[in-house]
């Protein structure tokens, strides 16, 4: 498994398990599916509402907690709760994280940044990061932080390669994790030509091309899915290279479209809605 170095010199995996819209029950068999089959990062969120599956998975594999890079997110409606960090772990079943982030730039986005940096300095987060932070939203953090984030979640993909960010990423030596690496819906994406020609070349499906071009790239990926063949066929993706032609080709798809348009309305929405959590 390739891995990427972040600004704390702290080593992450290139690709991982993610489980948005995974309800509980399929959150905890791809974990444990993914885990058996050399996977070792893995991504959820409060929001998601399946970390205690997600927890549940990890402890079921046998791979040592310390083995897997656990990656959650507080949701905005935690972001002023004193214990959100303690619950979390709580729901996980373990004393630390991998990668805390703040999920949306919502509600009180400080006061949760503030929480990431004081778990940091506790121990109980090994990273920070930021999540669907864009454009003003990370212009006005980099005013208030007194640690850099170490990630950003974002929409990424060769139709929308986050041209624009990755300038201040770079700058600061923010790693990129993608969500959506594979577009969404209409698969338009899938569909391109030159990822037929190119999967044809290499003996690979046009998604394992996709997603090598995204840890090419330099970005973190977590493709979620249910099935135990995707999740497989997703972490095959490591014994081929593109070349920097064929890196230049995709580039060229970038078209700075996103799927994903979320509104002013919709943060204000977020801030007061409170996920309900699975129980035991």
């Amino acid at each position: 498994m390739e891995k990427v170095k972040l600004n704390n010199g702290l080593e992450c995996p290139a690709a991982g398990i993610g489980t948005f819209m995974l309800s509980p029950a399929e959150a905890e068999n791809s974990v444990l599916e993914a885990l058996k089959m050399g996977y070792s990062l893995v991504d959820t969120a409060n929001a998601y509402v399946n970390e205690r599956a997600v927890g549940r998975g990890i402890r079921k594999s046998g791979v040592r907690r310390e083995e897997v890079f656990l990656s959650t997110k507080l949701w905005p409606s935690e972001y002023e709760n004193p214990d959100a960090v303690k619950e979390t772990l709580e729901r996980l079943g373990t004393d630390y994280v991998d990668l805390l982030y703040i999920h949306q730039p919502a509600g009180n986005w400080t006061a949760g940044y503030r929480q990431l940096e004081k778990a940091f300095k506790e121990g109980k987060a090994r990273s920070i990061g930021i999540s669907n932070f864009e454009g003003r939203y990370i212009a006005e953090l980099e005013t208030k932080w007194e640690i850099v984030p170490q990630f950003i979640q974002v929409e990424a993909h060769p139709y929308f390669t986050q041209k624009e960010l990755r300038e201040t990423l770079e700058k600061y030596g923010i790693r990129l994790m993608s969500w959506y690496p594979l577009g969404h819906g209409d698969k338009s994406l899938l569909n391109e030509a030159l990822f037929a020609e190119l999967g044809k070349k290499y003996g690979k499906t046009p998604a394992q091309v996709i997603l090598r071009w995204h840890t090419q790239m330099g970005f973190v990926v977590i493709p979620g899915s249910r099935s135990v063949d995707h999740i497989r066929d997703n972490l095959n993706i490591f014994d081929f290279t593109l070349t920097e032609e064929e890196m230049a080709r995709i580039g060229k798809l970038d078209k700075n479209e996103r799927y994903y348009h979320r509104t002013e309305a919709q943060l204000v929405q977020f801030a007061g809605w409170r996920p309900a959590y699975e129980k035991e």
